[in-house]
This record gives structure tokens, C-alpha cells and sequence, in this order.
């Protein structure tokens, strides 16, 4: 079964949108090598208020995400740094609990 990421930090997502404007390429070529490591869904969100940024990513497992990442560190890094991210990037994994009340995905 497959696992969500998230990865929520302070940060300035007007500053994350014109970085990707700016880095198209760039954010095309992370794009391609997570879905070479099996990248399922990926979204960067921000807050209304402007000041925090969230990614929510699904992944095959935590084994994929973390391989893809090691790859591409020197890509990433420098998106947070342009949003005025400062704080460790660290991910929370997460697995679907059985509750059987599961709606829309495909449930």
C-alpha cells in the first residue's frame, strides 16, 4: 500500500510560484526523476496567510521518496532557499488506517 508524504514548513509560497515561473526546467527534470523512483501524486500548497508552504506527495513507500530524494537534493534545496525556507526539510510519512469509511481516491 501506498504511503503519503507531507512536508509542511515556513516559507513564502508567492516565492516558491515565481521560483517555479523563473526554473521551469528545473521543476520539469524533479518532476521526471520522481516519477522514474515511482512518484504517485505530488502538490505544493500555501497558506491563505502567506507564510507556510505544504507539500503532499504520494508514494509506492517511504524507500522510493527517500532515494528520489538523495538524487535530487541539490535540485530541491535551492526552491525552499527561494521561499525563504531555513528550518531542516523533514517529511512525515503517513499509512491509510483501516476504518472502513474510506470515500472518493478511488475508495
Amino acid at each position: 500500500m501506498s504511503v503519503i508524504l507531507t512536508l509542511e514548513v515556513a516559507g513564502d509560497p508567492k516565492a516558491v510560484e515565481q521560483y517555479a515561473q523563473d526554473n521551469t526546467k528545473t521543476f520539469q527534470d524533479v518532476l521526471a526523476a520522481a516519477k522514474r523512483h515511482g512518484l504517485i501524486a505530488h502538490r505544493f500548497y500555501g497558506s491563505d496567510d502567506g507564510s507556510s508552504l505544504l507539500v503532499l506527495d504520494e508514494w509506492p513507500d517511504r524507500q522510493s521518496f527517500e532515494s528520489f530524494f538523495r538524487e535530487q537534493e541539490s535540485e530541491i534545496r535551492p526552491m525552499f532557499e527561494a521561499a525563504g525556507v531555513t528550518a531542516q526539510i523533514e517529511p512525515k510519512f503517513w499509512r491509510e488506517l483501516s476504518t472502513h469509511d474510506a470515500y472518493g481516491w478511488g475508495a
